[in-house]
Protein backbone atom coordinates (compact mmCIF):
# COMPACT_ATOMS: atom_id res chain seq x y z
CA UNK A 1 0.00 0.00 0.00
CA UNK A 2 1.85 3.76 -0.92
CA UNK A 3 1.79 6.67 0.58
CA UNK A 4 -1.58 7.70 -1.19
CA UNK A 5 -3.17 5.09 -0.59
CA UNK A 6 -2.70 4.95 2.77
CA UNK A 7 -4.39 8.43 2.90
CA UNK A 8 -7.60 7.33 1.45
CA UNK A 9 -7.44 4.42 3.94
CA UNK A 10 -7.36 7.10 6.69
CA UNK A 11 -10.05 9.23 5.33
CA UNK A 12 -12.16 5.88 5.15
CA UNK A 13 -11.41 4.87 8.06
CA UNK A 14 -12.69 8.42 9.70
CA UNK A 15 -15.60 9.21 7.16
CA UNK A 16 -16.59 5.80 5.93
CA UNK A 17 -16.41 6.83 2.40
CA UNK A 18 -14.98 9.01 0.01
CA UNK A 19 -15.85 10.65 -3.31
CA UNK A 20 -13.51 11.19 -6.69
CA UNK A 21 -13.68 14.92 -5.84
CA UNK A 22 -12.16 15.20 -2.53
CA UNK A 23 -9.04 12.31 -3.79
CA UNK A 24 -8.73 15.44 -6.78
CA UNK A 25 -8.06 17.81 -3.89
CA UNK A 26 -5.65 15.85 -1.79
CA UNK A 27 -3.47 15.13 -4.74
CA UNK A 28 -3.74 17.70 -6.89
CA UNK A 29 -0.65 17.11 -8.96
CA UNK A 30 -1.92 12.87 -9.51
CA UNK A 31 -4.24 11.97 -12.42
CA UNK A 32 -7.48 10.82 -11.88
CA UNK A 33 -6.92 7.87 -13.56
CA UNK A 34 -4.03 7.00 -11.11
CA UNK A 35 -6.25 7.81 -8.32
CA UNK A 36 -9.25 5.09 -9.93
CA UNK A 37 -6.37 2.62 -9.82
CA UNK A 38 -5.69 3.35 -6.30
CA UNK A 39 -9.39 2.38 -5.51
CA UNK A 40 -9.42 -0.33 -7.77
CA UNK A 41 -6.05 -1.18 -5.98
CA UNK A 42 -7.65 -1.40 -2.68
CA UNK A 43 -10.82 -2.70 -3.28
CA UNK A 44 -9.14 -5.66 -4.98
CA UNK A 45 -7.66 -6.04 -1.20
CA UNK A 46 -11.17 -6.03 0.19
CA UNK A 47 -10.51 -2.40 2.23
CA UNK A 48 -13.45 -1.02 -0.02
CA UNK A 49 -16.29 -0.96 -2.28
CA UNK A 50 -16.01 1.52 -5.12
CA UNK A 51 -19.23 3.32 -6.07
CA UNK A 52 -20.18 5.95 -8.82
CA UNK A 53 -17.22 8.76 -7.77
CA UNK A 54 -15.48 7.47 -5.33
CA UNK A 55 -16.27 4.48 -2.69
CA UNK A 56 -17.43 3.36 1.11
CA UNK A 57 -15.66 1.17 3.22
CA UNK A 58 -16.03 -2.19 3.15
CA UNK A 59 -15.77 -2.28 7.05
CA UNK A 60 -18.22 0.19 7.44
CA UNK A 61 -20.74 -0.98 5.46
CA UNK A 62 -20.82 -4.60 6.45
CA UNK A 63 -20.82 -4.44 10.05
CA UNK A 64 -21.60 -2.01 12.64
CA UNK A 65 -20.06 -2.88 16.03
CA UNK A 66 -18.47 -5.73 14.90
CA UNK A 67 -21.91 -7.34 14.04
CA UNK A 68 -23.61 -7.41 10.47
CA UNK A 69 -27.07 -5.94 11.13
CA UNK A 70 -30.13 -5.92 8.42
CA UNK A 71 -29.55 -2.84 7.39
CA UNK A 72 -26.26 -3.15 6.96
CA UNK A 73 -26.49 -6.39 5.17
CA UNK A 74 -29.10 -4.53 2.69
CA UNK A 75 -26.72 -1.68 2.42
CA UNK A 76 -23.90 -3.81 1.41
CA UNK A 77 -25.58 -5.57 -1.89
CA UNK A 78 -25.84 -3.79 -5.27
CA UNK A 79 -24.07 -0.63 -3.37
CA UNK A 80 -23.03 0.00 -7.54
CA UNK A 81 -26.43 -0.14 -9.22
CA UNK A 82 -27.96 2.16 -6.03
CA UNK A 83 -25.46 4.97 -6.74
CA UNK A 84 -25.79 4.62 -10.57
CA UNK A 85 -29.95 5.08 -9.61
CA UNK A 86 -28.87 8.29 -7.13
CA UNK A 87 -27.18 9.88 -9.87
CA UNK A 88 -29.48 9.51 -12.48
CA UNK A 89 -32.32 11.05 -9.60
CA UNK A 90 -29.85 14.53 -9.06
CA UNK A 91 -31.30 15.75 -11.39
CA UNK A 92 -34.19 16.60 -9.42
CA UNK A 93 -33.19 17.71 -6.43
CA UNK A 94 -33.38 21.31 -6.78
CA UNK A 95 -31.93 23.80 -4.27
CA UNK A 96 -34.81 25.74 -2.83
CA UNK A 97 -37.67 23.27 -2.96
CA UNK A 98 -39.44 21.09 -0.19
CA UNK A 99 -37.45 17.63 -0.65
CA UNK A 100 -38.53 14.56 1.06
CA UNK A 101 -36.32 11.50 1.45
CA UNK A 102 -37.91 8.48 2.36
CA UNK A 103 -36.37 5.29 4.08
CA UNK A 104 -33.98 2.51 2.24
CA UNK A 105 -30.38 2.50 1.30
CA UNK A 106 -30.66 3.70 -2.31
CA UNK A 107 -32.02 7.07 -0.67
CA UNK A 108 -29.43 7.34 1.43
CA UNK A 109 -26.86 6.83 -1.70
CA UNK A 110 -28.74 10.46 -3.09
CA UNK A 111 -28.76 12.15 0.49
CA UNK A 112 -24.83 10.77 -0.24
CA UNK A 113 -24.80 12.46 -3.03
CA UNK A 114 -26.71 15.74 -2.50
CA UNK A 115 -24.41 19.14 -2.42
CA UNK A 116 -24.12 20.72 1.00
CA UNK A 117 -27.12 23.99 -0.20
CA UNK A 118 -29.87 24.99 0.46
CA UNK A 119 -32.72 22.16 0.25
CA UNK A 120 -35.66 22.33 2.79
CA UNK A 121 -35.52 18.28 3.62
CA UNK A 122 -38.36 16.17 4.88
CA UNK A 123 -37.16 12.75 6.17
CA UNK A 124 -38.62 9.58 8.19
CA UNK A 125 -35.25 8.00 7.99
CA UNK A 126 -33.51 8.04 11.23
CA UNK A 127 -29.84 7.48 9.19
CA UNK A 128 -30.11 9.74 6.30
CA UNK A 129 -30.88 12.86 8.77
CA UNK A 130 -27.92 11.76 10.42
CA UNK A 131 -26.14 11.94 7.01
CA UNK A 132 -27.85 15.07 6.17
CA UNK A 133 -26.45 16.97 9.33
CA UNK A 134 -22.99 16.23 7.89
CA UNK A 135 -23.60 18.98 5.78
CA UNK A 136 -24.94 22.60 7.59
CA UNK A 137 -26.47 24.23 4.51
CA UNK A 138 -29.84 22.15 4.48
CA UNK A 139 -32.71 22.57 6.89
CA UNK A 140 -33.69 19.28 8.48
CA UNK A 141 -37.31 17.59 9.52
CA UNK A 142 -37.38 14.41 10.81
CA UNK A 143 -40.64 12.32 11.11
CA UNK A 144 -41.34 10.78 14.58
CA UNK A 145 -42.70 7.61 15.41
CA UNK A 146 -42.05 4.15 15.48
CA UNK A 147 -38.82 2.82 14.39
CA UNK A 148 -38.35 0.08 12.27
CA UNK A 149 -34.97 -1.83 13.17
CA UNK A 150 -34.70 -3.03 9.36
CA UNK A 151 -35.09 0.56 7.42
CA UNK A 152 -34.00 2.47 10.24
CA UNK A 153 -36.98 4.50 9.23
CA UNK A 154 -40.01 5.98 11.41
CA UNK A 155 -43.68 5.72 11.08
CA UNK A 156 -46.64 5.66 12.78
CA UNK A 157 -49.90 7.63 14.06
CA UNK A 158 -47.50 10.56 14.97
CA UNK A 159 -46.19 11.28 11.97
CA UNK A 160 -49.31 10.85 9.38
CA UNK A 161 -50.32 13.98 11.66
CA UNK A 162 -47.04 15.82 11.12
CA UNK A 163 -46.98 15.11 7.00
CA UNK A 164 -50.20 17.06 7.05
CA UNK A 165 -48.53 20.12 8.35
CA UNK A 166 -46.02 20.50 5.63
CA UNK A 167 -46.33 21.37 2.09
CA UNK A 168 -44.09 18.97 -0.03
CA UNK A 169 -42.62 19.53 -3.76
CA UNK A 170 -40.52 16.39 -4.66
CA UNK A 171 -40.74 12.91 -2.81
CA UNK A 172 -37.94 10.78 -3.98
CA UNK A 173 -39.20 7.31 -2.79
CA UNK A 174 -38.30 3.71 -2.25
CA UNK A 175 -39.76 0.62 -2.57
CA UNK A 176 -39.06 -2.98 -1.62
CA UNK A 177 -40.88 -4.24 -4.53
CA UNK A 178 -43.02 -3.98 -7.60
CA UNK A 179 -44.73 -6.03 -9.86
CA UNK A 180 -47.48 -4.65 -13.04
CA UNK A 181 -50.25 -6.55 -11.30
CA UNK A 182 -49.29 -5.64 -7.37
CA UNK A 183 -47.72 -2.36 -7.94
CA UNK A 184 -44.96 -0.82 -5.20
CA UNK A 185 -45.32 -3.24 -2.27
CA UNK A 186 -43.57 -3.01 1.52
CA UNK A 187 -43.40 -5.35 3.81
CA UNK A 188 -44.68 -3.24 6.65
CA UNK A 189 -48.42 -1.94 7.43
CA UNK A 190 -47.23 1.40 9.23
CA UNK A 191 -44.66 2.30 6.13
CA UNK A 192 -47.09 1.35 3.74
CA UNK A 193 -49.65 4.22 5.16
CA UNK A 194 -47.13 6.68 5.69
CA UNK A 195 -45.77 6.04 1.89
CA UNK A 196 -49.49 6.47 0.41
CA UNK A 197 -49.43 10.16 2.72
CA UNK A 198 -46.55 11.13 1.28
CA UNK A 199 -47.68 10.60 -2.38
CA UNK A 200 -50.91 12.28 -1.52
CA UNK A 201 -49.16 15.45 -0.51
CA UNK A 202 -46.35 15.62 -2.73
CA UNK A 203 -46.31 18.19 -6.24
CA UNK A 204 -44.13 15.24 -8.08
CA UNK A 205 -43.22 11.73 -7.37
CA UNK A 206 -39.67 10.24 -7.83
CA UNK A 207 -39.45 5.89 -7.85
CA UNK A 208 -35.98 5.21 -7.04
CA UNK A 209 -35.69 0.93 -7.41
CA UNK A 210 -33.25 -0.92 -8.14
CA UNK A 211 -33.60 -3.84 -10.79
CA UNK A 212 -33.58 -6.57 -7.87
CA UNK A 213 -36.90 -5.35 -6.81
CA UNK A 214 -38.37 -6.35 -9.82
CA UNK A 215 -41.07 -9.11 -9.29
CA UNK A 216 -40.63 -9.04 -6.00
CA UNK A 217 -44.08 -9.08 -4.17
CA UNK A 218 -44.50 -7.82 -0.74
CA UNK A 219 -47.74 -7.76 1.60
CA UNK A 220 -48.68 -4.39 1.52
CA UNK A 221 -49.06 -2.08 -1.52
CA UNK A 222 -48.72 1.76 -1.76
CA UNK A 223 -48.60 3.02 -4.69
CA UNK A 224 -49.19 2.10 -8.43
CA UNK A 225 -47.56 2.95 -11.49
CA UNK A 226 -50.58 5.47 -12.47
CA UNK A 227 -49.35 7.33 -8.85
CA UNK A 228 -45.83 8.32 -9.99
CA UNK A 229 -44.18 10.93 -12.17
CA UNK A 230 -40.93 9.28 -12.47
CA UNK A 231 -39.34 5.75 -12.28
CA UNK A 232 -35.84 5.57 -12.24
CA UNK A 233 -33.73 2.58 -12.25
CA UNK A 234 -30.33 1.14 -13.26
CA UNK A 235 -31.15 -2.50 -15.39
CA UNK A 236 -32.81 -3.78 -17.71
CA UNK A 237 -37.31 -3.26 -17.53
CA UNK A 238 -39.28 -5.62 -18.66
CA UNK A 239 -41.18 -4.71 -21.56
CA UNK A 240 -44.61 -5.27 -20.42
CA UNK A 241 -43.46 -2.52 -17.19
CA UNK A 242 -41.89 -0.19 -20.27
CA UNK A 243 -45.12 -0.67 -22.23
CA UNK A 244 -47.58 0.64 -19.13
CA UNK A 245 -45.08 3.35 -18.64
CA UNK A 246 -45.41 4.89 -22.03
CA UNK A 247 -49.36 4.44 -21.84
CA UNK A 248 -49.24 6.17 -18.35
CA UNK A 249 -46.80 9.08 -19.39
CA UNK A 250 -44.55 8.00 -17.05
CA UNK A 251 -41.43 9.21 -17.05
CA UNK A 252 -38.30 6.40 -17.31
CA UNK A 253 -34.92 6.83 -16.45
Amino acid sequence: MNVRQQQIMNILDQKGEIRLQELTEIAPNVSEMTLRRDLISLENDGYLIRTIGGAVSAKKINSVNGEEDAYSRRAAEHIESKFVIAEKAMVFAETGRSIYLDAGSTIMCLAKLLPDENYSILTCSANIALELVKKTSPTIMVLGGLLNRNTLSMSGPGAMDFVDTVNIDIAFMSSSGFSVENGFTVSNMYECELKKKIIKRAKKIILMIDSTKIGKILPFTFAHLKDIDTLITEGNIPTEILSKCERLEIEMI
